[in-house]
């Protein structure tokens, strides 16, 4: 009887043995545990801002998209509705309307807020350009849209894009509208207006290729320097950061950038990445490493750097980008795919601000 105990003994031990063995390898043997944690939690805990452009129609129509957004981020910009054309149609109309649905959900959760853009030749609306207004006219016009806009969320918008892309990439000044009515100080006069409206907001200048070193990131450098030392209201650059899987980004020119304006006192801000895909040579799941690389060492450039903890996507999902109908060509440069599954940038994302 003391055999037959003991034995039953060790067949129960052995069972137990099994079945824990069972249960790890099932876990560990499909791939890892899913971390459901969402990346806002991981970038909260650091002090870092992730966040996303939101585009207007998804947000109103795909209840999916709209979970995304809340459930992951914690900066929020929106893509269309605080520019010029789209806010102030009319001379006499502002269409605070969807804005205020979009800032006031992303103050509800807890998401802070970019203002993108009040001051951008490309979204000038025709009332303004085709209208028969004198220079004067046109520095009333401008200084009452942009202290309209910023006081209307003062309080609500931590950061504005004061000025859009003004400069062409050999360093001169872009030609618009604005440059050839009133001269090269409506960018120091936007400033300055944005200022008196809300003078806790921060304030940004932003552009695409201008992270590296080049003519256009000296220039950019060389004029936000001499504002602040004349104490011009400005406090920081905005690098968008368009990418394409087959240019290779030079992380060590970027974050030399990144520090020589952190020595004139200017944040840094990564406000619009995305990696383009469509030119990619390899197979898909080597497309897919590769961009997750450029999100990852991208976000990695910006929080080695004291003066950069901010990191805004132009999107997060394949399903609505700007790409294909900007460039005629079918692309997936987000982080999530068409149905909402996290792409291995995503991981590669959440692997960073797990190490930092």
């Amino acid at each position: 009887m003391k055999f037959v105990k003991k034995f039953n003994l060790g067949l129960k031990s052995n069972f137990t043995l099994i079945v824990l063995l069972f249960l790890v390898f099932s876990i560990v043997g499909c791939n890892k545990v899913k971390d459901e944690t969402p990346l806002r939690k991981y970038a909260s805990d650091h002090s870092v801002l992730i966040g996303t452009a939101i585009n207007t129609s998804a947000f109103m129509e795909d209840e999916e998209y709209k979970k995304v957004v809340k459930r992951e981020f914690n900066v929020v910009t929106l893509e269309n509705e605080l520019k010029f054309k789209s806010i102030h149609p009319e001379i006499d109309r502002y269409d605070f309307s969807k804005s205020n649905r979009l800032i006031d959900f992303a103050l509800e959760n807890n998401q802070k807020v970019r203002g993108h853009t009040l001051v951008w030749g490309n979204t000038l609306p025709d009332w303004v350009t085709k209208g028969d207004f004198s220079r004067e006219q046109l520095k009333g016009i401008l200084k009452k849209h942009i202290q309209t806009v910023v006081g209307q969320y003062k309080g609500k918008v931590y950061a504005w894009d004061v000025v859009n892309e003004a400069f062409n990439d050999d360093g001169t000044l872009r030609d618009n509208f604005l440059l050839r009515k009133i001269g090269p100080e409506y960018i120091e006069l936007s400033y300055r207006w944005a200022h008196e409206a809300d003078p806790s907001a921060l304030l940004f200048y932003n552009d695409d290729r201008n992270d590296e070193l080049n003519k256009k990131s000296d220039a950019i450098y060389n004029v936000f320097k001499d504002f602040k030392q004349r104490n011009v209201p400005i406090h920081g650059i905005g690098f968008q950061m368009h990418k394409s899987i087959d240019k290779p980004i030079k992380y060590e020119e970027i974050s030399n950038n990144i520090r020589r304006l952190a020595k004139v006192g200017l944040k840094v801000e990564i406000t619009e990445m995305d990696v383009q895909v469509q030119n990619s040579t390899g197979s898909l799941e080597k497309t897919l490493e590769k961009q997750a690389d450029m999100y990852k060492d991208t976000l990695n450039v910006c929080l080695s750097n004291e003066n950069c903890s901010t990191f805004v996507m132009w999107g997060f999902t394949d399903k609505y980008t700007w790409v294909p109908e900007y460039t005629g060509k079918d692309d997936k440069p987000l982080i999530f795919d068409e149905n909402y599954n996290p792409k291995p940038a995503y991981k590669a994302i959440q692997g960073m601000l797990l190490k930092k």
